[in-house]
């Protein structure tokens, strides 16, 4: 009786699996026309990329603390001089490290996410460990890139989703007011904006809203090995026994945006997507790769773009998108 009801559990936990990944599953169309699908974060692997990336915060504040207080006491500073003034010796030491130690923690807080989310990964360290990164939001079912000013407002706005009712706890604390008072009001503040991306079918919390971004899957692949392995990356197709071989001219149409669009295409391996890809690549260049050789085609083009590009960065040259020219 045991295995029967393991088995129907296993089918209805797959089943209601299946409808969320349906559920999160999006469509964008690039500038050129390509329909290219990804998936959005789920709300658990946000929720843990979060509780990830605010643990190493908590710990490189306490790392910079302790070897703050460290450095202090090698240099012989009295930290029970804290509020008196010095104009040298130790006091000027400490007000040093104070100063250097309020500046750390401003940084820790503020800059961490804008500095790895304006990576070329778009992901903070808990964001990669959870599989996810962020992406700008498609507008009227068009894609775009994330901007500067997109992740510096999804992170302004987290100070007020997350830490603005400890401010108000901290607050009432140091003056004597109703502490449990603005603790039940910091707990509704909190709940508000913790219960929003249940409210939403984008899953998107308060600050994605305003800023024009959603996090979405971002798994790690191998896939620069994967396609070396494979004929085809050698530009011959072991469909139609065909060889792919690009000039300079047909490998400079295109940049380090477009052939990270090609990488997600290639492991993504959507039939539709791929003959789309393969269709306006090959209009672009002037080549016809023929119907159902596209995976060969493509493969060849990205290896062949991959080391042209890395080539050229080898000489402190490299080209952005299909728009710029090499610098």
């Amino acid at each position: 009786m045991k295995a029967p009801r393991r088995r129907q559990a296993l089918k209805a936990f797959a089943s209601d699996r299946a409808i969320d990944t349906h559920d999160r599953r999006r469509t964008v169309i690039t500038a050129e026309g390509l329909r290219l699908p990804f998936l959005l974060a789920s709300r658990a692997a946000r929720a843990g990329a979060l509780a990830m990336d605010l643990v190493l915060i908590v710990l490189l504040m306490a790392g910079t603390t302790v070897l703050l207080v460290w450095l202090a006491h090698a240099v012989s500073v009295d930290l029970t001089r804290i509020g008196r003034k010095g104009s040298n010796g130790p006091g000027l030491t400490f007000e040093v490290l104070a100063v250097f130690w309020f500046i750390t923690m401003f940084l820790f807080r503020h800059a961490y996410f804008l500095f790895f989310e304006l990576g070329p990964r778009g992901a903070t360290p808990g964001k990669r460990l959870a599989g996810v990164r962020v992406a700008a939001r498609a507008s009227n079912g068009s894609g775009g890139r994330l901007t500067t000013e997109a992740v510096i407002a999804r992170n302004l706005i987290r100070d007020i989703e997350l830490f603005l009712p400890f401010v108000f706890v901290m607050r009432a604390w140091s003056e004597g007011g109703d502490t449990d008072l603005a603790g039940w009001a910091s707990l509704a503040w909190f709940a508000v904006f913790v219960l929003f991306p249940f409210f939403n079918k984008d899953r998107l919390r308060c600050g994605d809203v305003i800023a024009g971004t959603w996090v979405v899957e971002a798994p790690r692949n191998k896939l620069k090995q994967a396609i070396s392995t494979r004929a085809a990356a050698k530009g011959s197709s072991t469909e139609t026994g065909a060889t792919y071989r690009f000039g300079a001219a047909e490998l400079a149409v295109y940049g380090e945006y477009e052939l990270k669009v090609l990488e997600g295409v290639l492991h993504d391996r959507q039939d539709e997507a791929m003959r789309a890809v393969a269709a306006s690549i090959a209009r672009k260049i002037g080549w016809d790769a023929g119907a159902g050789d596209e995976a060969a085609f493509l493969e060849a083009y990205y290896t062949q773009l991959r080391a042209r590009l890395e080539g050229d960065m080898r000489f402190g040259k490299r080209k952005k998108d299909k728009f710029a020219g090499v610098a």
